[in-house]
């Protein structure tokens, strides 16, 4: 950009060379013949200017990581993030979950404050029929955060007295059921457990000092006690399945590595186990890459990434 003052009219004409923000060149011409009143003001006029040229210069949006979700054509288009203000694009929820537009696909803009609407998944709950009791939800649908009243029949309960129940990430807090109410001191059935569930037939009820033991699905690693005892009514804390992790061909391809044992036909690791990965011919380790040796952690692992050889010629 150059800038031009004339002394007698301090008239001032801007041309400016479009470049990247990075590549911006800044040339300022100022005749030193003009006084020093004069000279303040052509700095305070350039300074304003710049100001208002440079604003907003360089303003850009991450990649919008989605839980539950997905920007269209998700691989295609992530190698182009960050993106400039104005850029545009559309995203979905997985199955269950439902955008706050309630649309299939949801456009969300780059804006200076970042992605504006905010991209979110809110789980949605079907709420079917309530045993033993009824509410005015039946048939319904509702999003995450909504609270549904359930009246009991006589006799029946909700666990802990409670009166509603509220759809949440997971799904509805607890069981749209109402159980017989117990006598003091007896445990209603085993609370249920993500990717596990007891080894006997569950009961109605459980007198004092009863115990029940937990197993988790293949490949899923207990957590926690896996025998439980009813005490005063209630259950002590049950054990947490913890998800295994799935060992991705596409992920080994995009990161150039492959498993060290090449005869291993691995998919899945238990939480804890270790994984190493080596850098697949004609590649060698990325500098800022995780260690080759990666450790499961209840579903997740960290890939290491492997970069191109370049070997050096000489004429």
């Amino acid at each position: 950009m150059v800038l031009l003052l004339n002394s007698e009219s301090l008239l001032m004409t801007a041309n400016k060379t479009v470049l990247k923000p990075e590549q911006q060149k800044w040339n300022i011409c100022i005749n030193m013949s003009l006084g020093t009143s004069n000279m303040l003001l052509l700095i305070n006029v350039i300074l304003i200017f710049w100001v208002s040229c440079a604003h907003g210069q360089g303003r850009t949006c991450d990649f919008p990581e989605i839980k539950h979700g997905n920007i269209y054509d998700e691989n295609r288009y992530k190698q182009s993030f960050p993106v400039a203000v104005g850029k545009y694009f559309y995203y979905s929820c997985h199955y269950s979950f439902v955008s706050r537009s309630q649309s299939l696909w949801t456009a969300i803009m780059c804006t200076e404050e970042g992605w504006s609407p905010a991209p979110k998944c809110l789980r949605q709950c079907f709420f079917p029929w309530v045993e033993n009791g009824h509410s005015a939800s039946s048939g319904q649908t509702h999003w995450e955060g909504d609270t549904v009243q359930i009246v009991c029949d006589k006799g029946y309960s909700l666990p802990n007295n409670q009166s509603n129940i509220t759809c949440i990430e997971s799904g509805w807090s607890i069981h749209p059921k109402c159980s017989p109410l117990l006598s003091k001191g007896t445990c209603g059935p085993p609370p249920p457990i993500d990717n596990g569930d007891i080894t006997t037939f569950p009961l109605p009820a459980y007198p004092p000092g009863s115990t029940v033991e937990y197993q988790c699905q293949f490949l899923h690693q207990l957590q926690g006690n896996r025998i439980i005892t009813c005490r005063n009514g209630e259950w002590s804390k049950p054990p947490k399945c913890l998800d295994a992790c799935v060992i991705s061909e596409e992920k080994m391809e995009k990161h150039n590595i492959e498993l060290r044992w090449r005869d291993e036909k691995k998919v899945y690791s238990r939480t804890g186990d270790v994984v190493e990965f080596v850098c697949k011919p004609g590649y060698r380790r990325k500098r800022d890459s995780t260690e080759f040796r990666a450790t499961c952690q209840e579903g997740k692992l960290e890939y290491p990434t492997c970069e191109r050889q370049r070997f050096n010629t000489h004429s």
